[in-house]
């Protein structure tokens, strides 16, 4: 028996949501799009409408008009559409399927195809499953915080340049975007509190007064580029391990080019807020390791900002959950955008010990309680050597590429990163085997040159335990084998005054 098309009570669409589109149009989106199959539910968000069907989802543009973005006729709709589809399909090329118009025929039925009425045009992309997206899965984990990471590095390293873009004057534009849709949830029953809101905007303000002549330096050091704009986690599919960013902004050039650790800022301002620091501290760490493959020191230098652009995405967030009538969540990124500001002081650790004694492990296990959230910058000697070789992080080094004067090269960048993070306010934890005194030296003295707190961890194993790390590790960035480790213990290290653990 067939079923009869659905209706919007039937979907749980309020009609007010479809009130935007032709009574003629919305039923034959939600009967099917002239598809053998009748919509499925439909998507709301601030923007859109997105239609979804067994095999396929259509995205219309809203007729809206907010301060930021303008699709108040059918051209401006049908422009922004195009745009995004040409701008998203190169990140996600099997979801995004091409912009299509729908028409009325001189019959007066309505289809995607031939001639008649131009009634409004319609993205479509391949419907994936409602659990692929980042948002929806209930645990994300440390190695894919990574890979998301490096994935997104990648993406910004490709990026072309936007030298108009970003800068103090960009943040700013931003910084008043927000303070304007802030104030119009305020002072109304169940709504934002006032005096926490201009408090909010009081800070900020005195955050991109304070940060402006970096941010003017990060754009002419190439550090603000064509971005994705919206890089939350309901707009990341994970599809059998395979990363699609999707849904970049096209409506507004000032909100996409904008600074890469910006764009990044959104994705760790919202697993920080769900809970997952230690995704969100990987996400930092490993997105870190591979933009150094293209920037110096002011790569570290940066991080500075990293808190005024946490507090900025997640005063967005509150704008945004307000505007959707989700109160409880908007006062709860407001608090969120306020502990932001307030960072603490940084402070230095420093763990080293012979190869398999667990000084990643427990670097990794450490950093997101570490200093400001997502926590402290974890650098480590084996993936800065890989960076040095121009090898991939997993990717197998010969000998020669650990002959010592590799390896005083490696501590040179080791110092040098620890040096510029701690000035930057950050907090860094330095992974290194440090198996000379000279080596620990160094790093001690970097601390006592930014005037932060050290403390040195020296981690000891059994030689059993650390064969069976050292045979079992894969996809490492560390080549080191039983024979290596049994070589450095060779080695005098001198006097160690470093706290000594069991790794």
């Amino acid at each position: 028996m067939a079923h009869p098309p659905p209706n919007a009570a039937s979907l749980g669409v309020e009609p007010t949501e479809l009130s935007c589109l032709d009574p003629a149009l919305a039923r034959w989106l939600l009967e099917g799009a002239g598809g053998p199959s009748p919509c499925e539910r439909v998507i709301e968000t601030s923007l859109s409408l997105v239609f979804l069907f067994p095999d396929r989802a259509l995205k219309l543009k809203k007729s809206v008009d907010y301060d930021f973005v303008d699709f108040s006729t059918r051209d401006k709709r049908d422009t922004a559409l195009e745009r995004e589809f040409a701008l998203n399909q190169p990140l996600a090329p099997d979801i995004y399927r091409s912009v299509r118009q729908i028409r009325r025929g001189p019959d007066g039925n309505l289809g995607l195809e031939g001639q008649g009425e131009a009634l409004g045009a319609v993205l479509e992309m391949r419907r994936f499953a409602d659990d692929a997206l980042l948002s929806a899965q209930a645990r994300v984990s440390g190695d894919l915080g990574e890979t998301l990471g490096r994935r997104i590095a990648r993406f910004h390293l490709e990026a072309s340049l936007a030298p108009d873009g970003g800068g103090a004057e960009g943040l700013g534009y931003v910084l008043a975007s927000n303070a304007f849709q802030l104030r119009l949830h305020v002072n109304a029953p169940g709504a934002l509190e006032a005096e926490r809101v201009e408090r909010l905007i009081a800070a900020a303000d005195a955050a991109l007064a304070q940060a402006a002549p970096q941010l003017d330096a990060r754009r002419t050091q190439g550090f603000c580029r064509a971005c994705h704009g919206d890089l939350h986690t309901d707009n990341i599919v994970i599809e059998e391990g395979r990363v699609s960013l999707i849904d970049g902004i096209e409506f507004n050039d000032r909100l996409r080019e904008i600074d890469i650790l910006y764009d990044l800022a959104f994705l760790i301002m919202d697993l920080l807020f769900r809970g997952a620091a230690e995704a969100a501290s990987r996400v930092l760490n490993g997105w870190l390791d591979a933009a150094a493959r293209a920037f110096g020191a002011e790569l570290y230098e940066g991080l500075a900002v990293l808190p005024l652009f946490l507090a900025t995405r997640a005063s967005v967030r509150a704008h945004v959950r307000a505007r959707e009538g989700r109160m409880d969540e908007a006062r709860a990124y407001l608090d969120a955008a306020l502990d932001h500001l307030r960072a603490p002081a940084p402070s230095l650790l420093a763990i080293g010990g012979a190869q398999g004694s667990g000084k990643s492990h427990l670097a990794r296990r450490l950093a997101p309680a570490r200093g400001h959230p997502p926590g402290a910058v974890v650098l480590r000697s084996d993936e800065i050597r890989k960076r040095l070789m121009g090898r991939e992080p997993t990717a197998p080094l010969p000998r020669e590429a650990y002959a010592p004067e590799v390896s005083a090269r490696v501590y040179d960048a080791l110092c040098a990163a620890t040096q510029a993070s701690l000035d930057a306010g950050v907090t860094v934890i330095a992974d290194a085997v440090f198996y000379g005194p000279d080596e620990r030296a160094r790093i001690e003295a970097v601390a006592r040159r930014a005037g932060a707190p050290f403390e040195g961890v020296w981690l000891e194993v059994d030689r059993e335990v650390a064969a069976a790390r050292l045979a079992a590790r894969r996809s490492d960035a560390s080549d080191a084998d039983l024979a290596v480790r049994e070589a450095q213990l060779s080695r005098d290290p001198g006097p160690i005054s470093w706290r000594r653990e069991e790794g």
